[in-house]
């Protein structure tokens, strides 16, 4: 690949400059108009942590989920001012001394991010699915997390009506590392950001109601290889360090493409080693990888998705591939350009066998939310064919492919929440038959979902899938994008094997019931919907928004 096909993928931001060595101290310049989204967020989780201090239990759910909604809204309506400005487009900066870049991809996933935040924040509040213990209303979240499961202090917590409103701050301190990890335009930046959204979905993971002992297990599973995962992140970032002499991506871009001549004498011995560049890259890229649960990344995400409470695993399975997908797009893109080439091998064998991995594995699973689980890892094959494409329809479209994906996602989930029986959800895939029979309208909503996902025309997932497989064809990919075609139709061998059972086969006696839920997931699910045959219907006008939002600014 050329470099000026390389450099047009990223504008320059005007009026950076790097401090001197020996120059005195300045006070940092930080930007908070263009931070705003971020810092509300910030400043709302902090506020929900004193609710949880100083008001009564009884007001605390209605106040957290006021609190919680108004935070997002208002962020939102500030990523929507800062575009209307500008920011996206002429107007596109480094914000922040250098540590986040306010530009078109940055908007456009935090945007995406903060709407799926919304209808998760629904799905958080939904108290009319289970019934009422001791005539308190109850959620998807254990009364008292601290206690022992089965044990004297949960069964008092219970019989009090105790619900844990603490959920609502945690998800908030997630959107906010959600927010930075894709405008993170430093190392540094992009591990602390990693952290800040990853432990409170640790904690999110292990406070299910109901199969306490399995939540509890995944979280365990997700913290234990999220702290792998993290310290390949990190030790990538010291060896790039070493090669670079810098954080920034634009100071490791430099390096990498030999326009930086001087050399810093600390690092005199490894500056400019490339066993050091290739070593570092791998490492930041598993660790990227495992958060977007790519294949062979990918061991944590089935059983996580499977014990974490439900409305944790919708929110998790959709903001979190955006805001890795987004981190993943800017480092390839504005950190390492010059190492496109290297990579690409590597790159072509995580997507082939994600799509095929995720596809194949999908088909032996008997539990629905398992099921959804290796159908996101095919996902992740699916948009890693438009991050290899390298060019700027790739961008663009992995962008709309990561727009389409969440709110079907979510929705998806949602309505796995609504299928249920004595123990909680029903999540076996023998519960669901006769589904269509019994309620047809869940039935109905949940087959446009697996429609979606299946990428079926005049659905959300055709336009992305389409736009995904034409950009890497572009670019030269055509081989993954046969690969894609293949793993698509194994995919909707299994999608459409669900819609079967649900509308062709005999209702049990001893069925599930579907529960009535609040308008809390109606809307979730609405929504879901309506942006599945949207997207499907009349793409046009999100195509042309993720094209105008795809140019990074460094």
């Amino acid at each position: 690949m050329s470099a000026t096909a390389v450099h047009s993928l990223w504008t320059t931001a005007s009026g950076v400059t790097a401090a001197a060595p020996g120059d005195s101290f300045t006070a940092p310049k930080i930007e908070y108009t263009q931070l705003m989204p971020v810092l509300i967020i910030v400043v709302a989780a902090v506020l929900g942590i004193l609710v949880e201090a100083f008001v009564p239990r009884r007001a605390r759910y209605h106040t957290q989920l006021f609190l919680s909604v108004v935070a997002v809204a208002a962020s939102f309506a500030a990523i929507v001012g800062l575009a209307a400005g500008g920011y996206g487009t002429t107007k596109a900066q480094i914000a922040a001394m250098g540590a986040i870049a306010i530009d078109g991809p940055t908007l456009f996933l935090q945007g995406t991010i903060l709407l799926v935040a919304m209808v998760a924040v629904f799905t958080f509040a939904e108290r009319r699915l289970d019934p009422s213990s001791d005539g308190n209303r109850v959620d998807s979240f254990a009364a008292q997390p601290g206690a022992v499961p089965g044990g004297e202090g949960e069964k008092a917590a219970v019989r009090a009506g105790f619900t844990t409103t603490e959920v609502f701050p945690l998800l908030l301190f997630s959107v906010a590392g959600l927010l930075v990890f894709p405008a993170a335009n430093d190392l540094l930046t992009l591990f602390i950001a990693l952290e800040v959204f990853s432990l409170p979905l640790y904690l999110l993971c292990a406070v299910a109601r109901r199969k306490r002992l399995m939540s509890q297990e995944a979280a365990v599973k997700y913290f234990l290889l999220g702290a792998f995962s993290s310290a390949f992140l990190l030790f990538g970032i010291a060896l790039i360090y070493g090669y670079a002499g810098s954080l920034s991506y634009a100071g490791i871009a430099n390096v990498v493409d030999g326009s930086v001549l001087e050399i810093d004498p600390a690092l005199a011995d490894t500056m400019g080693n490339d066993a050091l560049l290739l070593i570092g890259g791998a490492m930041i890229l598993t660790g990227l990888l495992f958060k977007v649960g790519a294949v062979p990344f990918h061991m944590w995400t089935p059983d996580v998705y499977q014990g974490a409470p439900t409305p944790v695993t919708g929110f998790m399975a959709a903001a979190t591939k955006v805001a890795a997908f987004g981190a993943l797009l800017r480092l390839l893109y504005v950190a390492l350009p010059g190492l496109t080439w290297d990579l690409r091998p590597v790159m072509w064998a995580v997507a082939i066998v994600t799509m095929l991995g995720g596809a194949i594995v999908a088909i032996t699973q008997t539990d629905i939310k398992r099921l959804l689980a290796y159908s996101s890892i095919a996902h992740a094959g699916f948009i890693l064919a438009g991050v290899i494409a390298a060019n700027p329809e790739g961008i663009s479209s992995v962008l709309f492919y990561l727009l389409a994906y969440s709110f079907v996602t979510v929705g998806a989930f949602a309505v796995v929440t609504l299928v249920r029986d004595a123990g909680g959800e029903a999540t076996h895939l023998s519960k669901w038959a006769g589904l269509g029979r019994r309620s047809p309208l869940v039935a109905a909503v949940f087959a446009v979902f697996l429609l979606a996902f299946a990428g079926i025309p005049l659905t959300s997932g055709f336009s992305g899938k389409f736009a995904v497989f034409k950009a890497a064809a572009e670019g030269g990919a055509g081989a993954l994008v046969v690969v894609g075609v293949l793993s698509s139709a194994v995919a909707a061998f299994f999608y459409i094997r669900v819609i079967v059972l649900m509308f062709f086969s005999e209702p049990k006696a001893d069925g599930p019931t579907v529960a009535v839920p609040s308008p809390l997931t109606m809307t979730t699910i609405a929504v879901g919907v309506a942006v599945t045959l949207v997207l499907g219907l009349a793409p046009q006008y999100f195509l042309d928004l993720a094209s105008q939002a795809g140019v990074f600014v460094r």
